[in-house]
């Protein structure tokens, strides 16, 4: 068959990368992959892969009730529905028998390719063996299409508004919750795929509180704002699986100086590490800029989270972050022009961070909020 063109390079992209290790057919059962490889992806339910050989048509193998809305997002031609009651490895390594294969490709670090995966098909197809093409769905996924980085730059703009939304309408007496149901809602009836609106909480109690960043991924809470409180708002959209994102510190009332000097170093020393990402720049070094200002100056007493992530589609999956591509001291890649990151920083209860595009000219937000300590019903127009 012809594939269509914005999958064709997708696919030989990835069966040189088969060439490569001696595979002669591929195991597709990465969350985000899937989707990328044929246009469709579904959660982990049941065992569900695409089988993509050398040298003919791939096939998709799902569940039966998951069959008609894979054949209308998928381009792959050959969709195989199988029963609830049935083994559904049994049937992968069925319609892997069809191609002979004596070597069998697949992303050991899938979390779909768990070891009891490995094993059960290993010992259904005795005649073949399995090679480990590693973070192979990570890594070729790494620099986003054009029209890919337009969907994060769409998920950016709702992210935007939805701040702006919590800004204006926050009070004292509300919760994180009532923040929450706000950026919900304006998620759903401005585009976004789906309600998932990302951490938020109360980050001057959790940091005087001795919890130190733990207010970055803490549960969602009921406990009600008062004048002085800062609330942490980390917004992560996704539109047509592609998500942007980006953190905010919310004062109850006007910050203290303290807090707005705070703010405006963390800005500062994030704008030199923005002004450093170029194609070919080192990661490693780009993280130092920031990392090893903060610790000099003392604004963290230690440093054990990355800097930045990359991002792209975010499918139905145990991760809501993808760090194959990650900024810290021990980082050995280097920057490539339609990449996509998270760049974040904290000190002192307060957080910061962006969605970036690297461009052929250096590095693009794509978030645009005003990169400052935000006030409890402002009117925000804008970056």
């Amino acid at each position: 068959m012809t594939i269509p063109a914005l999958f064709a390079a997708r696919v030989e992209t990835l069966r040189n990368q088969m060439r490569a290790a001696g595979a002669e057919v591929f195991l597709c059962d990465h969350g985000e992959m899937l989707h990328w490889l044929s246009g469709y992806t579904v959660s982990e339910t049941f065992y569900r892969c695409v089988i993509l050989p050398l040298d003919s048509d791939p096939v998709w193998v799902l569940r039966a009730i998951d069959e008609v809305p894979c054949r209308a997002a998928t381009w792959v031609p050959n969709v195989m529905g199988y029963p609830d009651d049935a083994d559904a490895h049994a049937v992968v390594a069925d319609v892997l028998r069809r191609f002979s294969p004596t070597v069998i490709g697949a992303d050991f670090t899938s979390y779909g390719f768990t070891a009891y995966t490995r094993d059960r098909l290993t010992d259904l197809l005795p005649d073949a063996r399995f090679v480990n093409l590693h973070q192979v769905s990570n890594r070729i996924r790494a620099v986003l299409e054009p029209q890919e980085i337009a969907k994060t730059a769409a998920a950016a703009q709702i992210a935007d508004a939805a701040m702006a939304a919590i800004v204006a309408d926050l009070a004292p007496g509300m919760r994180p919750r009532d923040a929450a149901a706000i950026a919900a809602q304006h998620y759903l009836t401005h585009g976004a795929d789906d309600y998932w609106v990302g951490p938020i909480s109360v980050s001057r109690r959790a940091h005087d509180s001795g919890h130190g960043m733990g207010f970055l991924h803490a549960t969602l809470a009921d406990d009600r704002l008062a004048k002085g409180d800062i609330l942490h708002v980390e917004l992560v959209p996704r539109v047509s699986y592609y998500s942007a994102r980006f953190m905010r510190s919310i004062s109850i009332g006007a910050p203290g100086d303290a807090q707005v000097a705070t703010m405006a170093r963390l800005a500062d020393l994030q704008d030199r590490q923005f002004a450093a990402i170029h194609p070919g720049a080192e990661a490693a070094h780009v993280d130092a800029i920031l990392r090893d200002a903060m610790l000099s100056e003392g604004l963290r007493d230690s440093y054990p989270n990355i800097t930045g992530y990359q991002l792209g589609l975010y499918a139905k999956t145990p991760r809501s972050s993808e760090t194959t591509l990650s900024l810290h001291p021990g980082a050995d890649w280097t920057f490539e022009e339609g990449q996509v990151f998270h760049l974040y920083t904290t000190a002192r209860g307060l957080a910061l961070s962006e969605t970036v595009t690297i461009t052929k000219d250096g590095c693009q937000r794509l978030t645009s909020t005003p990169r400052r300590i935000l006030e409890a019903g402002e009117q925000l127009n804008g970056g």
